[in-house]
């Protein structure tokens, strides 16, 4: 790489930088007390936010950077080491409890944003921009929604530097993965190699003076599942961990849900996290002490995983499946089985952040409840986010506190032993989507069940810009009818490309809260008017029973809330490949009535069943589990389209099978189709 090349990475991380650092100072206006009623801190969150917002034990902050940490194996991972500074200037020589952050995104760039931020008086200044700032009455509420993650903790949670946690107390090691950043050799994505990995630097940072011994972990997104999966085999030191927006189950969770490959994030993901790790060291370049080691490691693997995507996008057939995808679609893999959490496995105390907009929201609550370990020992938060903005709307009046300070009390209970009462939060905090936050004892909700509602060709009379209007009822319906549908692009305007793009497309209101154009080429079923408030929660599953004119289709579904308006709102969404539609009845969930409330596609080429032109084919769409409430007046909607662009496609395999032809569902009474509805009281 010559020294122009070189800059002009350096540039490009540097714009990637700043635009992170403005997206993720971004979320929720006017930031005030959490209520104990509705957050159910027992009045304790303000005092959290007090300790958290006032004068910290040191002063300052000494960063050591690109500390070299060898494995076992004799590469050289590099990290920045962050430890506070006393009124005197000195660096502390204590040994405090120390917090590790493993991530594939270069801490270049995240010391570069905390460099930003540590400029005196800014973030505070940004802060009080940020929530003057009031879009929620105009047509790009969504971009506000965005703007106000600095006020929820995104840039302390998720990219892991928190100074006021570090100035009261802690040492913070954030390390570039394996293949990654500074870091020497090739990026093993979330396997066995990296996960030895993140055990050697919790050992290493144990043993080091400056540390007593007690480690925890901290970080969103990768670095979040790091964490999880080291959890799964904690070494001694590790105590507690923080994951923010952490996948378990990546297969179902974004790289291919329903046989649906993740066409919007994985190709900007594994574009950011590839550039970034070929951004060279420039200081060892002007000092003599470049490592060529890591050089020759970028040389040999440049690409990291692209391979696969390629394969996935263009293979035109199944006669000759390329090595990289057929290893993807081999559940046995090692790929796979990097990919595969086991959260029940976890010992180590943890506190969960999901967003139920988050492209991993299918993994959140599941997380939670998987884990064996009591409620005072884990918790869960799931906001009304997107991956792009975590945190949103914490802070707020009737809210939990934001997210660093529940981290701060988090690791001062795990780590220090502070009885500070955070065992008796929650333990589960969700964002109620159609009203507010609200504090359960487990999730779903107990008094829920489970009921069939069906898809009615009767007309609901409140969709006229749909492709189709139909009903949805409680008694099977009469009429036997056969609905087309065929791909379209409406779905680029949809809550479905939101969430793909990891919020970044949602700014726009019309589009990301309201599923009108998006519904053009939709089949819809809308339910009457309920009466009272009904609670919807947990997991989904819509039964359709369909039919094609190829040898494959595909299939997406949106559960939807009309308002009196008319305003459409997704509140979750599921999707599948018609021959990806096996189903593994031992890691499935059925519901008293003996129907799926969450379907388990194994997503594998031996388990592929075929789809014969003309003749029907039943198949059962996993939803993502939720928690919402439909108020009176309110209805009930499930949008069926025959693709989900750009959010997802497709194999490119199965997707030539589709041939892009129209698609039918069929509502048959001997046969119906009908969604699995987790309610507290009956949808008329």
């Amino acid at each position: 790489m010559s020294g122009h090349e070189a800059t002009s990475v350096l540039i490009r991380a540097v714009r990637l930088a700043i635009a992170t650092a403005v997206v993720v100072t971004s979320v929720s206006i006017g930031a005030g007390p959490a209520t104990a009623e509705q957050t159910g801190d027992g009045g304790r969150g303000e005092q959290w936010t007090a300790l958290y917002d006032g004068p910290q034990q040191y002063d300052d902050v000494h960063i050591d950077s690109d500390v070299p940490i060898q494995m076992s194996d004799g590469v050289v991972l590099k990290a920045n080491v962050y430890r506070p500074v006393d009124s005197a200037k000195a660096v502390v020589d204590k040994p405090l409890p120390t917090i590790v952050n493993l991530t594939p995104y270069t801490k270049l760039l995240t010391n570069l944003v905390d460099s930003a931020l540590a400029v005196p008086g800014l973030q505070q200044f940004t802060m009080d921009l940020v929530r003057r700032m009031n879009l929620s009455r105009t047509p790009i509420s969504g971009f506000g929604d965005l703007l106000h993650a600095l006020d929820g903790g995104t840039i302390q949670t998720v990219l892991g530097i928190d100074r006021n946690l570090i100035r009261s107390g802690y040492t913070l090691v954030v390390a570039d993965v394996r293949g990654t950043g500074f870091s020497q050799g090739a990026w093993n994505t979330l396997g066995q190699r990296e996960q030895l990995d993140t055990r050697e630097v919790i050992k290493w940072a144990a043993a080091q003076p400056w540390s007593n011994g007690t480690v925890g972990m901290s970080g969103g997104s990768y670095a979040g599942i790091n964490q999880l999966r080291v959890a799964e085999d904690a070494p001694a030191p590790l105590k507690a961990i923080f994951p923010v927006e952490a996948g378990s189950d990546l297969m179902r969770d974004v790289v291919a849900p329903g046989g649906g490959v993740g066409t919007t994030f994985l190709p900007l993901w594994l574009s950011n996290v590839n550039q970034t790790k070929l951004i060279p060291d420039v200081q060892s370049m002007l000092n003599g002490t470049f490592d060529w080691k890591w050089f020759e490691a970028r040389m040999a693997d440049p690409a990291t995983n692209t391979d696969l995507l390629t394969q996935a996008l263009l293979t035109p057939s199944l006669d000759d499946v390329p090595p990289a995808l057929a290893e993807a679609l081999d559940g046995k893999s090692d790929f796979r089985q990097g990919i595969l959490g086991h959260p029940e496995r976890i010992t180590v105390p943890t506190f969960v952040y999901g967003g139920w907009h988050d492209i991993f929201a299918n993994s959140a609550a599941k997380i939670y409840n998987a884990i064996p370990l009591p409620a005072a020992k884990k918790q869960l938060v799931i906001g009304d986010t997107y991956h792009a903005n975590p945190g949103a709307g914490t802070g707020a009046a009737g809210a939990p506190p934001r997210l660093e300070v529940l981290q701060r009390v988090w690791f001062d209970k795990w780590l220090k032993g502070i009885d500070n009462g955070i065992g008796d939060f929650g333990p589960v905090t969700l964002w109620e989507q159609g009203a507010a936050w609200k504090t359960m004892r487990t999730f779903p909700e107990p008094g829920v069940t489970h009921r069939r509602i069906y898809l009615s060709s009767a007309t609901s009379g409140t969709a006229e810009h749909a492709l189709r209007d139909g009903s949805l009822t409680t008694k099977r319906p009469q009429e036997r009818n056969s609905l087309e549908i065929a791909p379209g692009l409406t779905t680029v305007c949809s809550r479905d490309a939101a969430q793909g793009s990891a919020g970044l497309a949602a700014p726009l209101d019309m589009c990301a809260k309201d599923s009108r154009i998006a519904e053009s080429n939709a089949l819809t079923f809308t339910s009457a008017k309920v009466a009272k408030q009904t609670v919807i929660s947990g997991p989904i599953n819509v039964h359709l029973n369909t039919v094609h004119d190829a040898t494959d289709g595909y299939w997406s579904v949106t559960v939807n809330d009309v308002a009196p308006d008319n305003t459409s709102t997704v509140l979750s969404a599921g999707q599948l490949t018609a021959s990806m539609r096996a189903v593994v009845d031992s890691k499935s969930a059925r519901s008293a009535n003996g129907d799926y409330t969450a379907p388990y596609n194994p997503i594998t080429l031996d388990t592929l069943l075929p789809v014969v032109p003309g003749k029907p084919v039943a198949l059962d769409v996993a939803v993502i589990p939720t928690q919402a409430v439909l108020q009176p007046g309110h209805r009930l909607r499930v949008d069926v389209f025959a693709g989900n662009a750009p959010k997802a496609l497709a194999f490119r395999p199965m997707l030539n099978n589709t041939e892009l032809k129209p698609q039918y569902l069929l509502l048959d009474p001997t046969v119906p189709s009908f969604v699995n509805l987790p309610t507290n009281r009956p949808i008329d």
